[in-house]
């Protein structure tokens, strides 16, 4: 008879061969975790771009303008970047004093080009400001009555604008200068260091900057830092912090010293000793009686 075969047990896998394999398959889902992290971090993050729009209505003409800045602020301050400008047809806003209604309408096709740059779904978002300089503050005093409707009417057009409107006023001589000083210095640098510069600009209890000398249509601003506080009224000293920094600001504004109103002051000084009017009679923006009352209105 044959005798029964015996099977024997599998021997049981030590404790040595299972550490080993705990730890190769720990060491393979680390290593698919270090190339997922390598892989994200090489991927562009999305941008979180805001975008603002300023429209300056200057005397003679109206420029827009849109920004682009991170979300993320340096020093409390944002790195601002222009990305577009756009050139309003027609004269400035102050020039529409006897068509007010077109004041507004003269803006619509540089908004349309504004829409094109900024992401639709950031429109609602993005805010708008119009400041309208030294041709509006001279007509305000020749003519409240029409400025009033001229800044009404383009109130109306920015409001029906896919934007966030923010206001639309005429800014006091003392804002253009200064607002003229910041672009100067943010565009020189002086405000924004790095390496050895951001060392010292941080030593120092003010850094250095350049003075402003804006020569427009209808006035002139002169701002620079003040280390000395001036005998001027104090509405002319501003302070601003950028970048962690303080700045005293001395700012002043002359109104009617623009290269435009120059030119009409001498018109109508000329006119004025000829005794003659100019052609066209009086009801254009450029006769004798509105040529002699801006020459009252400056020589005051």
């Amino acid at each position: 008879m044959d005798e029964p075969k015996v099977t024997g047990t599998k021997p049981k896998m030590s404790w040595t061969r299972k550490i080993l394999l705990i730890l190769g398959f720990l060491s393979t889902l680390a290593a698919i975790a270090l190339i997922t992290v390598a892989v994200t971090q090489n991927q562009p993050l999305p941008k979180n771009t805001k975008y603002g729009i300023v429209l300056d209505a200057g005397s003679s003409h109206t420029n827009l303008y849109v920004y682009e800045w991170p979300a993320e602020k340096e020093n409390d301050t944002g790195v601002v970047q222009q990305v577009e400008v756009c050139k309003v047809e027609g004269p400035g806003i102050s020039g529409y004093s006897h068509d007010t209604e077109n004041a507004g309408h003269s803006l619509v096709q540089c908004l349309r080009q504004a829409q094109g740059v900024i992401p639709s779904k950031q429109h609602q978002e993005t805010p708008v400001y119009l400041g309208a300089t030294a041709g509006m503050r001279l007509l305000s005093l020749e003519n409240k009555n029409a400025a009033d409707k001229v800044l009404s009417s383009v109130e109306k057009t920015l409001r029906s604008a896919p934007f966030n409107f923010q206001g639309a006023r005429i800014i006091s001589g003392q804002e253009e200068g200064a607002y003229g000083w910041i672009t100067i210095n943010y565009l020189l640098g002086n405000f924004k260091q790095s390496g050895w510069t951001k060392l010292l600009h941080s030593l120092k209890s003010v850094s250095e900057t350049s003075g402003a000398l804006d020569l427009g249509g209808a006035s002139t601003q002169i701002t620079f830092v003040s280390d000395e506080s001036p005998s001027e009224s104090p509405e002319n000293l501003l302070y601003f912090r950028l970048y962690g920094k303080d700045y005293r600001v001395y700012t002043h504004s002359f109104l009617c010293y623009g290269k435009d109103q120059a030119l009409q002051q001498k018109l109508a000084r000329d006119i004025q000793a000829s005794a003659s009017v100019v052609a066209g009679g009086g009801s254009g923006p450029l006769s004798f009686d509105v040529l002699l009352l801006q020459m009252l209105l400056c020589s005051s």
